[in-house]
């Protein structure tokens, strides 16, 4: 039986819940989304049946950010609809579903401008990546909802002779009055309507959905187990591989053949100049099968000290990029300005879910996997299928993580070369090991910053100078097939501190890392933020300024983080963060959003940073979902801990050496922190984010552990064996 590429999801009242339906697409469809026999299209992103039931198509992958209900939201809010008769399923691959924000973010700045232009048009920018999903489609899903919205007023007025001014909407019903009719009995009569080109906005301010914490329609599948993710897709007479790959620019030496033929359950065994793959009657037995086959690669030393090659590309990189504003060099001319480095080291994801791809050859080609450039991963298995991209039928999945890991899909061009080569269903999975061996990192960055306090002690000069590589860059180039030499182009620009100084030079250096540099959650702001933030307590501790006063007289016209500053100041009782106190302060501009975080942090008995309290103020604009921006500044939060006090990755062969999470020291929950989340009203346009929290955690516990011991911790993750 042939899978539809649609993944249902219904929201539902109490005693429905959520569920995962899959149905056969007709094949006289006239636009993109595919039509049941009861369903009307309106537009590219919302169908109606006749039942009254709402369907949105969205675009972007649901990786736990809550996409799948913030942009519904939208579409239910403004077309007055129901919420317990609105479903989600993925948007089909289609220009028209193009991120907008690619252009704007830089993704295609190394393009040219030409290519951009192609890439854009032919909606190769369907990613999934930077905090864009609501900024880049709530104006579009709005805009198709209000135009749905007045064919379906139309049809009602034309019914009751009136003007459709004297008509109004509300839970899933046009209303004039005490007469209604529902959005199902409208459907196809309002279809054939010809769509307004300014469709009057919904007035009503009665029972809107916009801002009101709904519950998430993805929320009970994953709470239930229903939720079908890459792992879970079961297929007639699929078979289960497990895969070793070379390490960078490594070749496969050799392996035990005979081992693996006289496993249990082992049905074929490939070898190519780069990976070995052993395919079963079950994963089990697959990794069984490989593990005994102790394949051999080559692979070139990788030295261990990123810091020292970040510390090289600063003293002699030469394609620095620069922002400048105001005369940096001539303010500090002759002057002792201070100075303080920050490292951060390249971290891994750690994502639980392991990379997962799923193919099957038949009338063309058919591949299932997450991912967060699904356009491009349909690319990828068409190159893997040596066929063209429109007989690749891809189902993108929901990713396990929000971490970025999914937008490469690395799964997918084994899965494909095993399945044409058995004649049957290929499941590839890699293993914990495998996919942390070859994911690609965070690159990290070293940030040498240098500022000049002037009168009153408030800085008049400030320079970053930054070594890193921009993983965003380094992913969208690897998709595209068009890697080349690290660029620093936007990464100048991405340095640019918060605050108002009237003399301000960042400096980028690229690094030629020994290993894959890639997208993560929050970077580079993470890294940016880390260096700033921290810098900034130093400068206000040399002055004999509070910290909170320091940002506050620097932060000019940017009152949306002044707000989020005080807000958090006031709920968690700030201290001063003085000598003794146990309180850090950090804030961040990021991704459109404006987020103030205090942290109170101290080091326990056995050396190691506890983080006790976090209270945040988050700008995000106007919030679609109060929930769901509270969750995800909650779960970055966590997430960034995390990352802050996990260890350096080790280097083998220019991979990060694979280490078990219970080795890690990853959080549990015990060591999860109180933590308290104010989402401040505001009229400006929405903001993402999905990592807002991952950028001030860091730099707000430092603060905290210098305030409290008087130990600046300058690196990340946290040393506190090499703290000043």
């Amino acid at each position: 039986m042939k899978l539809d590429r649609r993944t249902l999801l219904i929201g539902g009242g109490a005693g429905i819940g959520l569920v995962v339906v899959h149905a056969l697409a007709p094949s006289h469809l006239k636009g993109p989304l595919a039509l049941a026999p009861n369903e009307q299209e309106f537009g590219a992103f919302i169908k109606i049946a006749r039942d009254g039931r709402l369907t949105v198509a969205v675009p972007q992958v649901e990786t736990g950010q809550g996409v799948w209900t913030a942009l519904p939201q939208i579409v239910a809010d403004e077309l007055g609809a129901a919420w317990d008769m609105v479903s989600v399923e993925p948007a089909p691959l289609a220009s028209v579903y193009g991120n907008s924000l690619a252009g704007h973010e830089g993704w295609l700045d190394d393009f040219g401008r030409l290519r951009a232009l192609r890439i854009k048009a032919d909606g190769r920018t369907q990613i999934t990546a930077g905090a864009s999903s609501v900024r880049a489609f709530a104006e579009p899903m709005r805009e198709a909802a209000a135009v749905a919205r007045a064919m379906l007023v139309g049809a009602a007025a034309d019914r009751w002779n009136i003007n459709p001014s004297e008509c109004d909407t509300a839970d899933g019903l046009v209303l004039n009055g005490a007469r209604t009719f529902t959005f199902g009995e409208l459907a196809e009569e309002a279809a054939d309507r010809t769509p307004p080109d300014n469709p009057p906005r919904r007035q009503t301010t009665k029972g809107r959905l916009a801002g009101q914490p709904l519950q998430r329609l993805d929320g009970p599948a994953k709470a239930n187990g229903s939720m079908r993710f890459a792992a879970d897709v079961r297929l007639p007479g699929m078979l289960f591989a497990s895969v070793r790959v070379a390490p960078p620019g490594g070749k496969l030496l050799g392996f035990a053949k005979d081992r693996i033929a006289q496993m249990p359950g082992v049905r074929h065994v490939t070898a190519r100049e780069t990976w070995v793959a052993a395919v079963a009657e079950s994963w089990a037995a697959a990794e069984a099968a490989i593990k005994a086959a102790h394949a051999r690669f080559s692979g070139t030393a990788t030295s261990g000290d990123m810091r020292g090659l970040c510390e090289e590309a600063l003293a002699n990189g030469g394609s620095r990029k620069r922002f400048r504003r105001g005369h940096y060099d001539s303010v500090v001319e002759g002057s002792r300005p201070l100075t303080a480095t920050y490292y951060v080291a390249p971290s891994m994801h750690l994502d639980l879910e392991p990379a997962t791809a799923t193919a099957r050859f038949g009338e063309g080609l058919e591949v299932w996997a997450a991912s967060q450039a699904p356009n491009l991963a349909r690319a990828a298995a068409a190159k893997a299928g040596r066929t063209g991209e429109s007989n690749v039928a891809f189902y993108p999945m929901p990713a396990g993580s929000p971490s970025g890991r999914a937008l490469e899909a690395d799964a997918i061009p084994f899965a494909v070369a095993l399945a044409r080569e058995v004649g049957a269903p290929v499941q590839v999975t890699l293993s914990q090991s495998a996919g942390q061996n070859h994911a690609a990192l965070s690159s990290g960055a070293l940030a040498r910053m240098i500022a000049l306090p002037g009168e009153g002690g408030i800085t008049a000069a400030w320079k970053m100078e930054i070594a890193t590589v921009n993983g965003m860059d380094s992913s969208i180039e690897r998709l595209f097939g068009a890697e080349g030499p690290p660029s620093a182009a936007r990464t100048a620009v991405s340095g640019i501190p918060p605050y108002a100084i009237p003399n301000v030079t960042i400096e980028a250096v690229p690094v030629d890392l020994p290993f894959r540099a890639g997208y993560m959650r929050g970077s580079p702001s993470r890294e940016f933020a880390f260096a700033a933030e921290s810098f900034i307590d130093e400068l206000a501790h040399a002055a004999g300024l509070e910290p909170l006063t320091l940002r506050m007289a620097l932060l000019g016209d940017n009152g949306r983080l002044a707000r989020c500053l005080q807000g958090a100041t006031r709920r968690a009782q700030w201290d001063g963060g003085g000598a003794g106190s146990t309180m850090g302060i950090a804030g961040c501009s990021a991704f459109g959003s404006h987020i103030g975080l205090v942290a109170s942090a101290s080091i326990d008995e056995s050396q190691r940073i506890k983080v006790h309290k976090l209270v945040a103020a988050v700008d995000c604009g106007q919030a679609v979902n109060a929930g769901l921006v509270a969750q995800q500044v909650e779960s970055s939060l966590i997430w960034a801990i995390a990352q802050a006090t996990s260890p350096t990755p080790e280097w083998v062969a220019g991979m990060p050496r694979a280490r078990p999470f219970r080795g890690l020291g990853l959080p549990r929950i015990g060591d999860i922190p109180e933590i308290d989340i104010e989402v401040i009203p505001s009229s400006d346009e929405p903001g993402g984010v999905s990592g807002l929290g991952a950028t001030v955690l860091a730099p707000a516990v430092a603060n905290a552990i210098f305030a409290g011991t008087g130990r600046r911790l300058r690196s990340l993750p946290f040393d506190l064996a090499t703290s000043a």
